[in-house]
C-alpha cells in the first residue's frame, strides 16, 4: 500500500480521472435524463456499478463482504456522498445546465478548509494556498455571472432554478462531510469500500425514485440511445474509475488538494459542452476558465517545496491575473 501511495504515475492518473472524467459526467446526466428520472438515473448508476465490483471482489479476489462494521460505515459514506451528493446534482440538472452545474459544485474546496480540522491549520497558514483559492473562486464568479443575470430574468423557471443553485451549494458541504468520514479506516480494501458505498448510493437513490414516484414516469421503450449512452458512461467512468480515483486520492492526499477536482471539472463541462452539445460561452467566463485553472494550479503546488524565486514569479503572475479579472469584469457589464 505504501508502493501505492508514493506512485507518482498512479496518483497523476488518478487525479486525471476525477477532473476529466468526472467533468464530463455533469454531460453524461444530462444525456441521461432525456430518458430516464433523476433518481432512478443514479440508481441504476450506482448500484449497477457496485453489484459488479462487488461480485468481482468476491469470485476473482475472494474478498468478502460481510463485515457489518464496514457496512455500517460506508452506508454512511455512500449515502452523504452518492444519494445526497450525486443525486442532487442530477435533480438539479432538470433545471440548470450541466456547466452551472460543475460551477457551482465547484464551492467544495471551500468547505474542505473550513470543516476539515486535520488540515485547516496548513491551508489557512499558507499564503499561496490561500491564493489560490480566492483566484480560484474570483474565476467561478467571473464565469458565473451569466447564470446569475439569466436566473434574475427567467419568470416561470426563476424559482426552481434558484432552490437548485442554493440546493447545489447545501450538497456540495454535504459531499465534504461524507468525503472526510470516508476516510476512516473500516477494514475492507478500498475496492469493497466503494463497492458497498455504491450499493448503498444506488439502494437508496432508487427508494427515493419510489417514494417520489419516478417509475410512473419511466418507459423503457421510449428511452433514446443517447440516454442508455449516458447511463452506460456514468457506470464505467463515472461511478467505477473515477469515484474509485476519488476515494483512493483521499486516503493518500489531503482532502482539500483531492477537492480541486471541482475547479477543474467546470473547464471540462463546458469543454465537453462546447464541442458535443454545440455550446457557446461568452468573454467573460472565457477569462473566468483562465482564471480557474490558474487558481487549481497554485493551489496543488502547495503540497511541494518551492522555491523562493518561482514564489516571486507566481506573486507577480497573481497581480497580473487580478488585472486580467477586474479586465474581464468590466468587459461582462459592456
Amino acid at each position: 500500500m505504501s508502493t501505492l501511495k508514493n506512485n507518482k504515475l498512479l496518483i497523476l492518473l488518478a487525479f486525471l480521472s476525477i477532473y476529466i472524467i468526472w467533468g464530463t459526467t455533469f454531460l453524461a446526466i444530462h444525456y441521461g435524463l432525456k430518458g430516464f428520472p433523476p433518481f432512478i438515473l443514479s440508481g441504476f448508476r450506482f448500484l449497477i456499478a457496485g453489484v459488479i465490483l462487488l461480485l468481482w471482489l468476491y469470485f476473482i479476489k475472494g474478498e468478502k463482504p460481510f463485515s457489518a462494521y464496514a457496512w455500517k460505515r460506508n452506508t454512511v459514506s455512500g449515502f452523504l456522498i452518492l444519494t445526497i451528493g450525486v443525486g442532487a446534482v442530477t435533480w438539479a440538472e432538470q433545471y440548470i445546465s450541466s456547466t452551472e452545474a460543475a460551477i457551482i459544485i465547484a464551492s467544495e474546496p471551500f468547505w474542505f478548509i473550513l470543516v476539515d480540522k486535520r488540515n485547516r491549520s496548513f491551508y489557512l497558514n499558507n499564503k499561496l494556498a490561500i491564493t489560490g483559492l480566492l483566484i480560484g473562486f474570483a474565476g467561478l464568479l467571473l464565469f458565473f455571472k451569466d447564470s446569475l443575470t439569466a436566473t434574475a430574468a427567467t419568470d416561470s423557471l426563476a424559482t426552481i432554478r434558484t432552490i437548485s443553485f442554493v440546493l447545489l451549494i447545501a450538497t456540495a458541504l454535504v459531499w465534504v462531510i461524507g468525503s472526510l468520514y470516508s476516510k476512516k479506516t473500516t477494514g475492507e480494501s478500498l475496492f469493497m469500500n466503494v463497492a458497498q458505498q455504491l450499493i448503498i448510493g444506488g439502494a437508496t437513490s432508487l427508494l427515493i425514485a419510489t417514494i417520489n414516484g419516478e417509475w410512473n414516469q419511466l418507459n423503457i421503450e421510449a428511452i433514446p440511445l443517447d440516454a442508455w449512452v449516458g447511463l452506460l458512461y456514468l457506470i464505467v467512468f463515472g461511478s467505477i474509475i473515477a469515484y474509485m480515483s476519488f476515494i483512493w486520492l483521499l486516503s493518500v492526499k489531503p482532502a482539500a488538494l483531492v477537492s480541486t477536482h471541482t475547479f477543474v471539472n467546470p473547464l471540462v463541462a463546458v469543454a465537453a459542452g462546447v464541442f458535443i452539445s454545440g455550446e457557446t460561452i461568452t468573454i467573460g467566463q472565457t477569462a473566468g476558465v483562465v482564471i480557474i485553472l490558474v487558481g487549481v494550479i497554485i493551489t496543488n503546488i502547495v503540497q511541494y517545496e518551492v522555491p523562493k524565486r518561482t514564489k516571486v514569479k507566481i506573486r507577480r503572475t497573481t497581480r497580473t491575473l487580478i488585472r486580467f479579472y477586474q479586465s474581464g469584469k468590466q468587459l461582462t457589464q459592456i
